[in-house]
Parts: C-alpha cells; structure tokens; sequence
C-alpha cells in the first residue's frame, strides 16, 4: 500500500487503489443465431447505505460465452470498510445506454476484501437459468508508475487456418498474475486475410502491461479471428517490457509457437510464424498537476437551464423552486462542483449563463442569457456571485424553451478556439439541466466540433427525467458522432444528480454534494491530458512560489 503525505498530530484513512479484472465462463446464451454479446456492469454499495451506484462497465464481446474482459475497474480499497460490490452480466442488443432493453444473463454480489484476498475469486451467477455460468475475479494493487509505452508490431509467415482463404490474425496481450495466471490487457485490431499482418501503433500505461515491475511475464497470443467467436490459437510467446524497450532488433522477434500442434507433428514442427517489434518507445507521461503547476490556466463556465420542463420556481415541485429555506437542486449542484473547480481558476471570476427562457423587456426567447443581468460581461465574482446571479435571473425571466444545448457549447467553443494549443488555458463548461434536450443533433454537431477544443463538458442532470440523450452525448459506450464525423475524444462527462440525494445519503446534504463533485470531476484530468497528449504539450517547469507566500 503506497503511503500517502504524513501529517503529525492528524489521521489518515488507509486506502490504496486496486484494479479488478473480470472474466466469464459458460455464460447463457441468449441470442438464436449466434452466442450472447457480454457486457459487465458493476455497482458498489457506498458505506452504511442500501443502494448500489452504478461504477462502470466493460466493453462489449461479441459472440462470446466465455468472455475475458479488456476493461478493468479501477477502485479505491479502504481496508476497515465493507464495500460490497454487485456484478451484473448483460447481452447487449442494441447501442442504448439504457439496461433494460439488453438481457440480463446473471449477477454476483460479493465484497471488494474478498476479491483482495482471494487473490482469484470464482463464483456462480444467479441468472435466468439454474447453471448460469461463473465469474471469475481478480484483484491488484496499482503501482504508481505513469509511465506509457507505445509499440507497433508486424508477423510473417503465420498458419493459414481458414479453409477457404487466409488468416484473420490479431494480437492478444496478457499480463502474469501472482498466482501465475494471466489475464488480458490489449488485444490490436484484427487484419483481414493476410499471413503478413502489419498492425497499427498503440499505447498503453505501463502499468496496464506489467504494474510497473519490467520483468513481468507477458503472454502474447496471435489469434485467427472468427465470426462466431470462436478465434483459433495461430501461437504464442512471452516477453516483458524490459525486453521489449530494447526495441527492434533480433531478441524482439519471436517465433510464434502452438503447443497443441507442435506435441502432434513432434520435430516435424518448427513454428506457426514470426511476430516482429516494429517500434517501442516508454515515456513519462506528465500529470494534470504537472501541468496546473506549470501554471495553465483552468477557466469554467456555468449554463443553467431555465425551460419550463423544470416547473414554476414558486411551485415547491419546481426543481428551481425558491425555498426559503434550503437551496434547490440547482443551488445545490452549482455550488457542490464550483467550490472544487474555483480551487484551479486564478481569477475565480466564472461567465455564468442560462438558456431556454424568455427575458425582459420584450420577451424574446434567449439561449445566452447572462445571469448577472450585464447587457456584455457575463463575469461573475466566485460561486457565490454565481448563485447571487443564478437567483436574481430567476426572478426576471419566464421559464420557457426549446432546450437548446448547441448556443453555449458553441459560446464557450469560440472562446476555447481563440486561445490556441499552447497548452496555456483549458475551459471547462458545467451544464446544468433537466435533460429534456430539443436540439440533439445540433448538439451532437457542437460537441464534435469542440472534440479538437481544450474544453471539457461536465453534464449535470437534476430530476428524475429519462436521461437516455445525456448518456449517449457522454459517450463512454459509443463514441459520439455527428455528419460522418467522430468525436475526436471524449469530453463530456454526464452524471444524474438524483444518484446522490435522497437514499444513498439520506439527508446528509454535505456529503451527498461532496460525493457528486467527485463524480462530476472524476474523468476531467484523464480529458485534460487527452488534449495535451494530441496536441503535444508538455507541461512547463513550475511556476516559482512568490517571495513571503505561505
């Protein structure tokens, strides 16, 4: 367990971070024509609470009852809680975010210390079915290496093994366990009819391939891809990372080797191939503190929707109702999210907008609506100006519609573009919404259009809407397209507020505002660094501290 920063005379919770991988086997196959397409979601059930919170959820392996999931979920270990965990196997019938219209093939619940000691847990589903199958589950303390490695490699003279044509080779890398079982980390894509493949280039965390030990054993197996699921062993070797930093050369091209054929045809038997590194290179990947050190810039915008899908704020059913008492789902949000992103912002002055409403003097519809009433400076002084504003527009506008994500994204767009790629400044756009969107596909377009864009898009959703079009615009499952043309990454994170209201915290309000901020916050460094990593910035020295700062 990594050590966190001692503090003399206070406490620290032990806690580390583990990465669980999930296997399958004899899953229930529930499509006619083919086998089951297994997907795995996992819930956790927070501390003292009775409801499960969604985590995560695997890739999608299609034609496969007895899954190895690339995919792993990463947590964090508190060794004196019992944090319960819930799996849940699903074939997937379509690209919908929503459950319920995918199968359900079984689930297990269990504790994260059972998975940490047992080192390899096996377990029955409970499914549809008496004999629904197994899971199988394994548990590793994350290594704190950053490290990133990026290889390409090509193959030669690999078995033909279709009947009617060449071979479909892919590569499947695992990685050794500690009770020398292995599990899979990276499969290449698949090439069609050649015996001389050449794959793409692609890069991994070194700690994806090995936790940072170099010498760990690496499994690499070329398969023939077949459509039923079914791939056939071309062969096989083992490798490391230290091994394979020495990059291209003679100890980095392998023969590929099946056991099973070679214990048939005895000396007759050579290999099935060679595989070749191409190319390997390991660099240290900077963190998103490196780079607010070095002193980029954090700017955050706040868009708040005033459509009258939310009710009559003096309605107390209203999500904007004007509580005399407590603040509403909206204050609540702004102010749960804003008081971590203003720690980043130098200025703490946010542009704070609404969208959907009709405003003063004649009544017109506006999708730029700037909350402090400044006819051109939408600037608001900290989260409390922010909510100072968000309430003063309450009382002037009349809520009303359509609503129209596209006008802000697209605001806060032109301002991220006339900053350029320097590196120097990323923006942040928080919207907050009922989720009852009129504009997806203009949206959609806008999203895709800032994808190039140093900006992140925080969704919050506040209600109890279906918010089926906010998970497809997150795109976390489906990269998110508009025109032919695809985001080039991921920069929208959406996350329901009613998930940390209510039951799971009860009335708790602090820790239910704190938990949605984690949450809401979680995925921008890994977005942040995308965009760095694209653009080839780097993060520059730190900034030296000001003589007399404390």
């Amino acid at each position: 367990m990594e050590a966190s920063a001692f503090k003399p005379g206070g406490s620290a919770v032990p806690t580390t971070q583990v990465e669980i991988a999930v296997s399958c086997r004899n899953l229930v196959d529930m499509d006619l024509m083919s086998k089951s397409d297994p997907m795995c979601v996992l819930y956790v059930k927070q501390f003292a609470s009775e409801q499960w919170r969604e985590v995560g959820r695997t890739e999608v392996i299609w034609d496969n009852l007895n899954p190895d999931f690339v995919k792993k979920f990463i947590l964090d270990y508190f060794f004196e809680e019992s944090q319960k965990l819930k799996f849940e196997m699903y074939d997937v019938d379509s690209e919908s975010h929503d459950l319920r219209k995918h199968d359900f093939l079984g689930s297990m619940e269990c504790t994260l210390g059972e998975v940490v000691s047992l080192n390899r847990l096996q377990r029955p589903l409970r499914g549809p079915k008496p004999d629904s199958g197994s899971i199988l589950l394994s548990a590793e303390e994350l290594s704190s290496c950053k490290d990133e490695i990026t290889m390409q490699f090509c193959a030669t003279k690999l078995d033909k093994k279709d009947l009617f044509g060449k071979s479909d080779p892919f590569l499947c890398f695992s990685r050794t366990n500690e009770n020398e079982s292995f599990t899979v980390v990276h499969k290449t894509e698949v090439i069609m009819k050649t015996l001389n493949p050449t794959w793409k280039s692609f890069t991994l965390p070194v700690r994806t391939l090995c936790n940072g030990d170099l010498d760990r054993v690496i499994k690499v197996e070329c398969f023939d891809w077949n459509r039923s699921g079914s791939h056939e062993l071309i062969g096989q070797f083992l490798t490391s990372v230290r091994e394979l930093a020495r990059g291209p050369g003679p100890t980095n091209d392998y023969e590929c080797i099946n056991a099973a054929i070679k214990a048939k045809k005895g000396k007759k038997y050579t290999n099935s191939g060679f595989v070749k590194l191409m190319h390997c290179q390991i660099v240290q990947v900077p963190t998103f503190m490196d780079f607010i050190k070095g002193g980029t810039q954090m700017h955050c915008t706040i868009a708040v929707d005033f459509t009258a899908s939310n009710g009559d704020p003096r309605s107390p059913t209203s999500l904007h109702y004007m509580d005399p008492y407590q603040p509403n789902l909206y204050a609540r949000a702004l102010r749960a999210v804003g008081e971590i992103i203003q720690d980043y912002d130098s200025d703490k002055l946010f542009p704070a907008l609404g969208f959907g409403a009709k405003v003063p003097p004649l009544g017109q519809v506006s999708h730029e609506i700037f909350l402090n009433g400044h006819p051109t400076n939408p600037y608001c002084q900290g989260i409390d100006g922010v909510l100072q504003a968000y309430y003063r527009t309450l009382q002037a506008v009349q809520l009303y519609g359509p609503t129209n994500f596209a006008p802000v994204i697209n605001h806060v767009a032109r301002i991220a573009s006339q900053m350029g790629r320097s590196g120097d400044n990323y923006f942040i756009l928080l919207i907050l919404t009922d989720g009852i969107i009129t504009d997806m596909p203009q949206t959609c377009e806008a999203i895709v259009n800032a994808s190039t864009l140093p900006l992140s898009i925080i969704i919050v959703g506040i209600g109890n809407a279906d918010f089926e079009a906010m998970n497809i615009l997150d795109g976390d499952d489906v990269r998110l397209s508009a025109r032919g043309r695809y985001a080039e990454r991921d920069i929208v994170q959406f996350v329901p507020f009613r998930e940390f209201i209510g039951g799971l915290y009860g009335n708790d309000l602090t820790r239910s505002q704190a938990m949605l901020a984690k949450e809401v916050l979680a995925e921008i460094p890994d977005q942040f660094l995308s965009y760095m990593r694209k653009n080839g910035v780097r993060p520059k020295p730190p900034k030296p501290i000001a003589s007399g700062a404390t």
